[in-house]
């Protein structure tokens, strides 16, 4: 998850052991392997390998992070269960991909401590995660939050999905 652009991953995969949910495309000696459910969101992009390393230019944008608590549009409860519903139907089905899920730890007033697990606990990119992506997220369906804060154990992570430098 990286804000208002789609987040890249890259891996080096020998041809034989590329997946069938992957398409193949050719570029010079260059092979991509693409998922294909992910095509429609490369329509009219352009991967840079002049520059001296790799960067995607891509005119697509991910949909905005959209709340759906049914008819009415808006959150129900206490500010922990608001928050609770948005980590469940909004946070966590984002950051599933990278094997992360976020989890309520406590509201004190109009602060916020969360606690991310799985692929989320240990990554090197956790801040980027945090700040750009959950917070962002929980501010435009709950706008006057106050402080959002983590309150995770990241030297206990066991499978980050980006190794912290740090550790």
């Amino acid at each position: 998850m990286q804000g208002d652009d789609f987040a890249y991953e890259l891996s080096f995969v020998p041809l034989p052991h590329v997946e069938r949910t992957h398409r193949i495309e050719r570029h010079g000696e260059l092979a991509l392997a693409l998922r294909n459910e992910d095509l429609d969101k490369l329509d009219g992009a352009l991967l840079d390998v002049r520059a001296g390393g790799l960067a995607m230019q891509n005119p697509n944008r991910p949909a905005s992070p959209t709340f759906d608590s049914g008819s009415s549009g808006t959150l129900e409860g206490s500010l922990a269960e608001q928050v609770a519903q948005v980590i469940t139907q909004q946070v966590n089905p984002a950051i599933a991909s990278h094997g992360g899920a976020a989890e309520l730890a406590g509201v004190e007033g109009r602060d916020v401590y969360l606690r991310l697990l799985g692929g989320c606990q240990g990554c090197g990119l956790v801040s980027v995660t945090l700040r750009q992506g959950i917070e962002q997220i929980l501010r435009r369906v709950i706008p006057d939050l106050g402080e959002i804060i983590d309150v995770t154990d990241h030297q206990a992570g066991t499978n980050p999905h980006y190794e912290s430098e740090k550790k």
